[in-house]
């Protein structure tokens, strides 16, 4: 007989509407539901999706802009014991196809509606329209909006949930019952799917309760997508502690009104990428201090290397927050954390391992374990963080892991103080007469130049070398910069054969990127010169 539960988010929410009934538990920049709303707007929806014919384990996909009723529909999906799928708004309809009919989906749920910004229509209804036909394993389809409206052959979300019982769903769920399959954002080919359990969420959230200090007091700002795992990463996480998080509508990231939104709801924590965090630090000073900002107490950067200039601006611009690094990925979680009191004394590094996760190891292309400090291996990771599995591919499972140890392809080495280094991507190194060149020791040094917005450091094809380094280069507004600036900077700073001898200047929209802000390599070598996938 098993005598102890472990509380999953279906219960987190229901407790909290008993303990802090009247408390805002989440909210965006246009509606807020205290923890005893949005308890008993999850348990209709969930009981909704119920009366549809979904059962445990079903799948349902959701598309939608950052808005507050994706914390409902996270909540109603643990409710129910359902798995939520979301789907990155990015996508072409294509891929939305491939990864619904992947997954099976049975539901869909789509924002409708005009955005309150700007007036203008979503188009996701339009869309969905035309992929119907293609994605027959969906039953229903549901639209919710801020203006609530109806369209034909979609229900309507508020309608719905009007209709719908209040009571708990009486649905048994437990610590190893899938919560999402968050589909991957293809960096390096077709998206797979993530299967994260209730576990390996809820015990991510008590990592970062302890390694970022969160509390009741939290305000956590949702600025990445709401349907990336960075968001699921540091929305209940809050919920956890009893604190409040606040989806970001914005659809295009707007510096200022950020700015402005820490100021407006005292915002306590945000997570962004090195971009964002650029896009503020650009700002004129007249801009900048005509906030408030001593609310934010806690910041941190993720998903992509952050230059040295970048943490400097930061620091300086938010005196009260404290700065953390990490490193991690949808099936590893959080793997490491560079905490405050290292981010000057340890620049360049992505810290060491959070804490309840097993000692990083490294492998060389041999598959040897790397046991000297500096020598750069395959990073691969333990912990209850990571994944079930990708979603009906056992072999991609199988060939991610080693043991019950998984590696997302990054290439990194501990240093002598047991601090680790990212150098980059296993499929992104350049390989130039016979030496290998990590692109981000290349694009931390042209991107130290004071007219650099951002740059990316491709391989490209090279009858003599193999292939030949190449930055592609976004300057800063009003900045004009020649290619023969670009190679006298780098030169004496890093070593010959690793300075770009070919460069390209493009304008800041026409740098891809993933949905999480990550450029994509791949596209640049795909639009630049042959992609030589190296996995």
């Amino acid at each position: 007989m098993k005598n102890g539960h472990w509380m999953t988010a279906k219960d987190v929410v229901r407790v909290n509407a008993k303990k802090f009934p009247n408390k805002i538990g989440c909210k965006d920049l246009y509606k807020e539901y205290t923890f005893k709303q949005w308890n008993e707007r999850s348990c209709r929806l969930a009981n909704s999706l119920a009366d549809m014919g979904m059962k445990k384990g079903d799948r349902f996909a959701v598309l939608a802009y950052n808005c507050v009723e994706w914390m409902e529909i996270y909540a109603a999906a643990a409710k129910g014991g359902f798995i939520c799928v979301p789907l990155m708004f990015r996508l072409a309809p294509v891929d939305m196809e491939y990864i619904i009919n992947h997954c099976e989906a049975k539901v869909f749920i789509i924002q409708s509606g005009k955005d309150p910004a700007d007036g203008k229509e979503f188009p996701w209804i339009d869309q969905v329209n035309g992929m119907k036909k293609n994605i027959p394993t969906v039953k229903q389809y549901v639209n919710f909006a801020v203006d609530s409206p109806s369209y034909d052959g979609f229900i309507n979300y508020e309608q719905m949930l009007a209709k719908a019982s209040p009571e708990e769903p009486a649905t048994v769920v437990d610590a190893e019952d899938p919560w999402v399959i968050m589909y991957t954002g293809g960096t390096t080919g077709r998206p797979k799917g993530v299967v994260k359990t209730h576990l390996n969420l809820f015990a991510q959230y008590f990592i970062q309760i302890y390694d970022h200090q969160f509390n009741y007091d939290d305000c956590n700002l949702l600025v990445m997508p709401c349907c990336h795992v960075n968001s699921l990463f540091y929305s209940f996480v809050a919920t956890w502690v009893g604190g409040t998080v606040m989806c970001y509508n914005m659809i295009s990231f707007n510096p200022e009104n950020l700015l402005k939104t820490f100021q407006d709801h005292k915002v306590t924590f945000t997570s962004l990428v090195p971009t964002h965090y650029i896009m503020m630090l650009a700002l004129p000073d007249e801009v900048k201090s005509k906030y408030d900002l001593t609310s934010v107490k806690k910041l941190l950067i993720s998903s992509a290397p952050a230059r040295r200039d970048t943490k400097l601006g930061v620091l300086k611009m938010f005196p009260n927050s404290e700065l953390n690094e990490a490193y991690g990925s949808t099936e590893a979680g959080i793997v490491t954390v560079l905490k405050p009191n290292e981010q000057l004394t340890k620049l360049g590094s992505c810290g060491r391992e959070v804490i309840g996760t097993d000692e990083i190891r490294f492998y060389d292309e041999d598959g040897n374990l790397v046991t000297e400090p500096n020598v750069v291996g395959e990073l691969y990771s333990r912990s209850p963080m990571v994944f079930e599995e990708y979603w009906k591919e056992p072999e991609k499972t199988a060939a991610a892991m080693k043991g019950e140890y998984f590696s997302a392809g990054d290439m990194g080495y501990r240093d002598e103080d047991g601090y680790i280094y990212l150098v980059d991507r296993k499929a992104n190194m350049i390989i130039s007469g016979g030496e290998n060149i990590f692109p981000s020791e290349v694009e931390n040094i042209v991107g130290g130049h004071e007219k650099v917005k951002d740059v990316a450091v491709i391989g490209v094809p090279h009858e003599k070398w193999g292939e030949q380094v190449t930055a592609v280069v976004v300057l800063h507004e009003g900045q004009t910069m020649a290619a023969e600036e670009v190679s006298a900077w780098c030169k004496g700073k890093i070593a010959g054969f690793k300075v770009p001898k070919n460069i390209i200047f493009i304008k800041d929209e026409e740098m891809p990127r993933s949905g999480a802000g990550k450029i994509l390599h791949r596209i640049l070598r795909e639009k630049y010169g042959k992609w030589s996938d190296h996995q």
